[in-house]
């Protein structure tokens, strides 16, 4: 089975169930600073999770497209992977565990649908603490499905709990299923979750019944929800029978070109094929956010950062593969054609991102040989000390000023018989990283779920800002990209230039004429047909449903939008605008506050 063909079965099912598919969201969260990308497909859904009602009813299903970071270091394994496609179906007050359970059991085992053999399928569950007894209503339905105790097993927080988006909110216990591979077990404790490979997780059903109100007080919700997850690569690798999620047809076109930009032939080692799934995984993960062209470059800030660390360590890869000259975009123009079909925007922005992993490239070309030179000015030095060791502090600053990779520091220390002080790096490193999650944590605050006053306020003064700038620059002006903290709003949209004082000026007057005028802001829902024929602003055309939300500040402004928003535009106080610059080439970049 390939993954197209999932995804549909999936969807067909979940819709013969009563659910409306609905588009998936952009990589790039909408309005959302608490994470730099969508990192689940319940991710867009927080605002409708904790009870706005969605425009598409109770019961949604749909593929998302997904980035976690926190697992970089891990990709090179057969496992894991930045960017992946997420199945989901959700009800929203809707259907409870036993509709959840019965139905992820019928999916997986059902000849129509995937046909996994019942005897080969664990599951988990929650098994309960001082503050949530354990999940016997999951356990009972399970029981009444034929999975038997011994594949039934309760585990703890860590294993099958999902908690709040913040530090309070809906969460709740989660059953996973996993699919026996055959493989002996690693001991006597070898069980799903161990992580030896021998059981595959596939699915997880993830029950919100719980409002977290404190550290150590729950209380139930009134409207419980269901949210569950399953893995494209993940799946596709289990139906067709492969050894790791690499060997799925979308990386086995990627390792052609790498093969053979390398000349590997053959069976390569695990270094070698390390590598190769590391290019892969990072260059598909960087043309799927350059392909939705949302403002987002390689940079040294937010997702900025995260693509040019993912390019670079391709690059790094690559070298050690014997590649020297530019091949990224090489790489990137196969991911392209392989899914442009299911993601058009790839094709729509295929010269920008290539153009884009062409820039990097030759950046961290740059940075390379500035290293090497400083290395080298550094080497006297480091040769006549005691000892033969360069200073973790002295590797930490090659990396940290000049960008020049500790492996690539260890290596040149090497051929001259230097060791480099790990140990020192890593605190240095440390430091550095911690200085860095602190001014994150003052930046990323609130968000999409924060339906705080602050917050409010400045979404609907985005409203009015977009509508300003299309006033006074022209038409032209679309949304790319905005970032709301409690403190201050960032709003990024198309435009050839840089603004002159007279035009700031005037969208500051207009956004603070319509503030004066106390505008009441109406949301209505409708088709997005009728949306679009009432000439709503949206950034997303392609990714929404065919129920939206529309709001309407007086005969301002009129916008597609999830929210949240104030009741009038009086509500707001005084607009004013801080900077503006370019974030990247044609898309500038607003910040603004309410006074």
């Amino acid at each position: 089975m390939q993954a197209a063909e999932l995804k549909k079965l999936y969807i067909d099912f979940f819709v013969s169930k009563g659910h409306l598919e609905i588009p998936g969201a952009p990589l790039i969260p909408e309005n959302d600073p608490t994470v730099l990308f969508t990192t689940a497909g319940m991710h867009p859904l927080v605002p409708f999770l904790l009870g706005e009602r969605h425009p598409a009813g109770t019961r949604l299903v749909n593929c998302q497209k997904c980035i976690r970071t926190g697992d970089i270091d891990s990709v090179g394994d057969s496992t894991h992977l930045t960017f992946f496609e997420m199945l989901g179906n959700w009800s929203l007050g809707d259907y409870w565990k036993r509709d959840a359970i019965v139905w992820s059991y019928e999916f997986l085992t059902s000849r129509q649908w995937l046909g996994f053999d019942p005897q080969r399928l664990h599951v988990t569950l929650f098994e309960g603490d001082d503050n949530v007894p354990p999940d016997e209503e999951s356990a009972d339905v399970w029981r009444e499905l034929g999975i038997p105790d011994d594949r039934i097993y309760f585990l703890g927080r860590k294993d099958n709990w999902w908690g709040p988006a913040g530090r309070t909110g809906p969460c709740g216990p989660d059953t996973e299923m996993f699919v026996d591979t055959g493989a002996e077990p690693c001991g006597e404790n070898c069980r799903p979750g161990c992580g030896c490979g021998k059981y595959f997780e596939i699915w997880n059903d993830v029950f919100m019944e719980y409002n977290k109100l404190d550290e150590n007080r729950y209380e139930s919700l009134k409207s419980k929800n269901i949210d569950t997850g399953m893995g494209v690569e993940r799946t596709v690798a289990m139906l067709q029978g492969a050894g790791s999620i690499y060997e799925i047809p979308v990386f086995r076109d990627v390792f052609g070109v790498v093969r053979k930009l390398a000349g590997i032939g053959g069976s390569p080692d695990g270094g070698t094929l390390a590598s190769m799934r590391v290019i892969s995984d990072h260059v598909r993960t960087t043309v799927h956010v350059l392909g939705e062209n949302l403002g987002v470059v390689p940079s040294n800030l937010g997702q900025g950062y995260v693509l040019r660390r993912l390019i670079r360590l391709a690059v790094r890869h690559g070298r050690k593969l014997g590649i020297e000259e530019p091949f990224i975009h090489e790489v990137g123009r196969r991911v392209i054609e392989s899914e442009s079909e299911d993601y058009p925007e790839l094709r729509e922005n295929r010269e920008h991102v290539l153009s884009e992993l062409r820039r990097e490239e030759e950046r961290f070309n740059k940075t390379l040989r500035d290293g090497l030179r400083e290395f080298e000015k550094m080497l006297p030095d480091l040769l006549s000390s005691s000892g033969s060791v360069v200073p973790g502090e002295t590797a930490f600053r090659l990396y940290d000023t000049y960008g020049f990779p500790i492996e690539f520091t260890r290596d040149l220390a090497a051929e001259h018989d230097l060791e480099v002080d790990m140990d020192g790096y890593r605190k240095a490193f440390d430091r550095h990283r911690e200085l860095s999650r602190k001014g994150a944590d003052k930046t990323f605050d609130g968000g999409l779920a924060d339906h705080s006053e602050q917050v409010r306020k400045l979404h609907t003064a985005t409203h009015l800002l977009h509508q300003a700038l299309r006033e006074v620059l022209g038409e032209h002006v679309e949304q790319r990209g905005s970032n709301i903290t409690p403190e201050r709003l960032r709003f990024d949209f198309s435009h050839p230039r840089k603004m002159t004082g007279e035009e700031k000026a005037r969208v500051e007057q207009l956004v603070n004429e319509i503030i004066d005028r106390d505008l009441p802001i109406c949301c209505e829902e409708m088709s997005l047909k009728e949306a679009l024929d009432r000439g709503a602003i949206g950034l997303f055309k392609d990714k929404y449903g065919d129920r939206v939300k529309v709001y309407n500040v007086g005969d301002f402004s009129c916008e597609i939008c999830g929210g949240p928003h104030v009741e009038r535009t009086g509500e707001l106080g005084h607009f004013r605008i801080r900077s503006e610059k370019s974030s990247s080439r044609g898309i500038r970049r607003i910040k603004a506050v309410l006074e």
